[in-house]
């Protein structure tokens, strides 16, 4: 049987611009796979790994370079030989994942012999003046935990704010790669007593080394540090938790086996996303059924959202239909 395959880039309008420490995204871009059999298609959403230097067309460049594989019926085991880990194969893989379900007559759950439960996401706080990163705290206050973006400014001062604007929620916060040693020493006990929980991918993943040996007062998490299973063995005693993203990973085979393999190794696991609609996270929902921390909140930060969206409620997301995804 031969297979159709098409991709659409989309952009997805953001309530406001989002900053983190690298950039500002005033758009979510993202590309759509479709698969189909000629009566049923699956459908996968990639934003890809921005700070690899991928963007829509390099995606949707890779995904039309090996149409024709595709389309002859490769496996989802094959399609991690034809493409590297990123956002191409991601979309393509949960494509095949979406299409897979729907031949077979099941859902991802009973593909995986999971019973699902709704997760818990945080809310994201990306860098503004202060006195904005409050008031979108004070707005996300129901949210039982923030995610808060730094790197630019006193993360001190930030997190007090953030504090102040939503006094009951937990806070975990992501640096994206701009700090030092000097910064962790300088700022994880103060913001330990601030009541952070969590810090992600304080440091760029060439200084990682500097970690080991390194006594955090923060339990820290490998997020630009770790992409695929290859990263493990080389994070083993510089991070105790890993974000699996499965635009880095290159989609859900590769998560699955990722998060089985830091499981075994002794990480606690995050899942993470680069934006995207609730079609991108219904495949990272899945993973966040074994996760410590949720950051699938992409569709929140988006003023639109895909047909058959999961529905968030006080950052409670609960297990979406198959009419999504899956």
């Amino acid at each position: 049987m031969t297979f159709k395959v098409s991709v659409v880039s989309k952009n997805w309008p953001l309530h406001k611009p989002f900053k983190i420490s690298r950039d500002v995204h005033l758009h979510s871009e993202t590309i759509i796979c479709e698969i189909s059999d000629g009566a049923l298609t699956g459908r996968g959403e990639a934003a890809g790994v921005s700070y690899a230097g991928e963007t829509q067309e390099s995606i949707k460049k890779q995904i039309e370079d090996v149409a024709l594989e595709i389309a002859a019926g490769i496996s989802r085991e094959d399609l991690q030989i034809l493409l590297p880990p990123g956002g191409a194969r991601n979309a393509v893989d949960c494509a095949m994942w979406d299409l897979e379900a729907k031949r077979a007559g099941q859902t991802i759950w009973q593909m995986l012999g999971w019973d699902p439960s709704p997760v818990t996401t945080v809310y994201t706080v990306g860098i503004d003046e202060v006195t904005n990163m409050q008031k979108d705290a004070a707005n996300h206050s129901d949210y039982p935990i923030i995610k808060v973006k730094v790197g630019i400014g006193d993360p001190l001062q930030q997190i007090v704010a953030i504090r102040a604007g939503a006094p009951n929620s937990a806070i975990v916060i992501d640096a994206n790669q701009a700090w030092t040693v000097a910064d962790l020493d300088r700022y994880a006990e103060p913001l330990k007593k601030l009541g952070v929980e969590m810090i992600e991918q304080p440091m760029s993943k060439s200084a990682d080394d500097a970690l080991r040996g390194y006594d955090s007062p923060l339990p820290l998490c490998a997020d630009e540090s770790c992409a695929t299973t290859a990263d493990l063995d080389r994070l083993e005693g510089l991070y105790s938790m890993v974000n699996i993203k499965l635009d880095k990973t290159g989609g859900l085979t590769e998560a699955l086996k990722l998060a089985k393999k830091a499981e075994a190794m002794g990480f606690e696991l995050m899942v993470g996303n680069m934006l995207g609609s609730s079609l991108a996270m219904a495949p990272s929902f899945v993973i966040a059924q074994r996760c410590r921390y949720v950051d699938i909140d992409g569709p929140l930060l988006q003023s639109e959202d895909c047909e058959n969206a999961m529905h968030y409620e006080h950052g409670r997301v609960e297990v979406f239909t198959p009419a999504l995804w899956g």
